[in-house]
């Protein structure tokens, strides 16, 4: 068992939870009553407790109990969620988060800074004042209902709780221990009677080290709410046999006990009397005759073995053969995955090429069957890794929440295109940059609330986060409905900053463009979120290393809308191969539109065509490259199109669609315009990858393809 590996699923689980945590503490503001959110509140926090116990993480035990505890208040209908209570909460959450950081970072958490410790001694006493009862009478009944000394059995019931515990026999490969659910129990209240169950153990030659053959009973004197004890289990219900009665439960419960202990028969009945003290005489007698002839048959019946045990256990708890629908994976092992599926690819292209060379048809078939193959693998490898966005969205609706509030406005965040699915690691990237750009909308964008009401608007300013399909990749929005931009005012800026000549006549589109260059800022003041000049050349620069565009739209006094492309995995994509001189090129096919021939009569140093009444500007890769071999008498041109803008490459060869598995350039070309990367060809040739928005980007910056071609050519290396 590798304790590391559990470990890292308990912190990977604890972070989801306290998300869930965050997300329902979050709606509930709307309705403080809604039970459900409260019990799912209620159900995070103690499952952290829960698994942190088995783990023997005292400090986020005794942290969370405390905030379980007033939640629990909360549940039963003494405590109302308020806003400050649902601020405590989520102050609660931020400080468990950073204890389950500092445990995946590989630190013990007895090593905390004296400034974190700090901090959650002051949350438990903030907490703690949440649980003091506000009259005598509710101490009184609490009181009485859990009685938390041993009391004495009664023919009425139990006097206190009794837990029989037969533990599955994959408890220890799942990476339980069942003696840390003992010492848990010890923290909750006090154990009476407690005896080990080994009628299962096998000969020492059988034993398996780590199949689990043990069961408990014992009797417990606690003062914990139900959920509390059965939830300790929670991890283990599915593999094994478990029976909590509560104090207070009938004889007729215990009698159900021994009913599906029948095949330990009368050893059984000895061990519940021994843990329960109730009257053997009253309880067996009365007990089913399945008991009954168990218990006479015991003398000459052999024990059972694990394999009979594990029989009983299925056939108890139908769950543990359920189908499973989920399971976790490591992101690393999918990293791998995809390598692996990327070198097939190579492979099976090589292939492919040498049976295209032999001329045989049946090795052609089968490098043919083999290359569909791979795009089936490729295809459903690429799935696994797909995530939708929706959970990174909803993390916002914190970040809306503490700043309006800093910023002193009323701002809501609205989420569309949630289940649009991307790649994890753009997920996991893209972050960052919609924090800035949410943020800036909140300073920037949303107006004052005076300002608001004299532009006729609702006090209510609104921020949105959109996401949808275009093109075979991802567009996310990030708008809202303030002031907008001032395009005279960046205007000024830039000029008064030396970034564009006096004078200069520039689009509303290149205007704001000019908000993305290092240390822009029209900010008058600079606070806490903004003014600096640091921050959207940033996310420029951050959405452009995952191959993707960002721009800007703004109507002056209606908002302001940022728009990020991005493209669905950074891993593999669908390629078209074409040829230049001796050197191949990579355009990703869900870019290219069409292929025509280049007339001849516009050969003749033009640089547009017209293509069916449009004018097409085209961009002659040869001469970008500094290619300097004779271009053929019949040349091509692949109409590539990107948000919204079209222009046509001019090459020698089209050599038709390539599954293109990206690999990254060298710190020598990785800042080179017309570059996102290369591949390897079935022949083992480098072929570069085509940076197609960026060359877009170039021909409507420049506004002619002889700006374009003017410019300083970029020598091809692969040859």
């Amino acid at each position: 068992m590798n304790l590391d590996s559990v470990i890292g699923t308990f912190i990977a689980e604890s972070q989801e939870l306290l998300q869930q945590m965050e997300d329902a503490l979050l709606q509930i503001e709307q309705a403080p009553d809604d039970q459900e959110l409260i019990n799912a509140i209620f159900r995070a926090a103690h499952t952290i407790k829960g698994s942190s116990g088995l783990f023997g993480f005292d400090n986020i035990v005794a942290f969370t109990h405390v905030a379980e505890s007033v939640l629990d208040r909360i549940r039963s209908g003494e405590l109302r969620f308020d806003a400050e209570l649902i601020a405590l909460m989520l102050k609660v959450g931020d400080h468990l988060a950073g204890l389950i950081r500092h445990l995946a970072s590989g630190a013990d958490l007895a090593e905390l800074p004296d400034s974190v410790n700090a901090h959650g001694q002051e949350l438990v006493a903030a907490l703690s004042r949440y649980l003091q009862p506000n009259t005598a009478t509710t101490a009184a009944t609490t009181s009485a209902a859990t009685p938390s000394a041993p009391l004495s059995a009664s023919s009425d019931g139990l006097a206190n709780w009794y837990l029989s515990l037969r533990f599955g026999p994959d408890t220890l490969r799942n990476g339980m221990d069942p003696l840390a659910f003992v010492r848990y129990l010890s923290t909750l209240g006090q154990i009476l009677h407690i005896e080990v169950v080994q009628d299962h153990l096998p000969n020492l030659d059988e034993m398996d080290a780590e199949t689990c053959y043990l069961g408990l009973e014992l009797s417990f004197a606690s003062d914990a709410q139900a959920s509390a004890i059965e939830g300790a289990f929670e991890f283990v219900r599915e593999d094994g046999s478990l029976h909590i009665l509560p104090p207070g439960a009938p004889l007729s419960a215990l009698r159900e006990v021994l009913e599906a202990r029948a095949n330990e028969g009368a050893l059984q009945v000895e061990r519940l009397v021994r843990c329960t003290k109730v009257d053997a005489a009253a309880l067996v007698p009365e007990a089913s005759t399945s008991v009954a002839t168990s218990a006479t048959q015991q003398a000459t019946t052999p024990t059972p073995d694990a394999s009979d045990n594990r029989a009983v256990a299925t056939k108890e708890t139908p769950r543990a053969n359920a189908d499973t629908n989920l399971i976790r994976v490591d992101a690393a092992k999918l990293d791998q995955l995809i390598n692996l599926v990327g070198e097939l690819i190579i492979a099976g292209a090589n292939t492919r090429m040498l049976a295209q060379r032999s001329g045989l048809l049946d090795m052609c078939e089968s490098a043919e069957t083999l290359s569909r193959l791979v795009e089936e693998v490729r295809d459903s490898a690429l799935t696994l890794r797909m995530v939708q966005i929706g959970a990174t969205f909803n993390r916002f609706q914190r970040v809306v929440r503490d700043v309006s509030k800093e910023l002193g406005k009323d701002i809501v965040l609205q989420i569309s295109g949630g289940d649009t699915e991307l790649d994890k690691t753009v997920v996991e990237k893209i972050g960052d940059p919609l924090t800035h750009l949410v943020r800036n909308s909140m300073d920037h964008g949303i107006e004052p609330a005076d300002v608001r009401l004299a532009a006729g608007k609702s006090l209510q300013g609104v921020v949105r986060l959109n996401a949808y399909h275009e093109a075979g990749g991802i567009v996310i929005e990030v708008s809202d409905d303030g002031g907008g931009l001032n395009p005279q005012k960046i205007l000024a800026k830039a000029t008064q900053r030396g970034l564009i000549a006096e004078g200069q006549q520039l689009s509303d589109k290149e205007i704001f463009n000019l908000i993305f260059e290092p240390g822009f800022s029209t900010a008058e003041q600079i606070s806490n979120l903004s003014g600096r000049g640091v921050g959207m050349d940033v996310v420029k620069r951050n959405i452009t290393a995952l191959r993707g565009s960002v721009e800007l739209d703004s109507t002056l006094g209606t908002g302001t809308c940022v728009r990020i492309r991005l493209p669905l995995t950074l891993a593999i994509i669908d390629g078209f191969l074409i040829g230049v001189g001796q050197s191949c090129y990579v355009v990703p096919l869900d870019m290219v539109e069409e292929c025509i021939e280049l007339p001849s009569e516009q050969l003749a140093g033009q640089q547009h065509l017209d293509l069916r009444g449009d004018v097409l500007p085209f961009i002659r890769l040869r001469q970008m490259f500094d290619d300097q071999s004779t271009p053929p008498r019949r040349e091509n041109v692949v109409v590539v199109s990107y948000a919204g803008v079209r222009a046509g490459l001019v090459v020698d060869q089209l050599l038709g669609e390539f599954q293109t598995v990206i690999k990254p350039l060298g710190k020598v070309f990785c800042q080179v315009p017309a570059l996102s990367g290369f591949t390897i060809l079935g022949s083992g040739a480098v072929a570069l990858i085509l940076d197609i928005p960026g060359l877009l980007a170039q021909v409507t910056q420049n506004g002619s393809m002889r700006a374009a071609t003017q410019s300083s050519p970029l020598r091809s290396t692969v040859q």
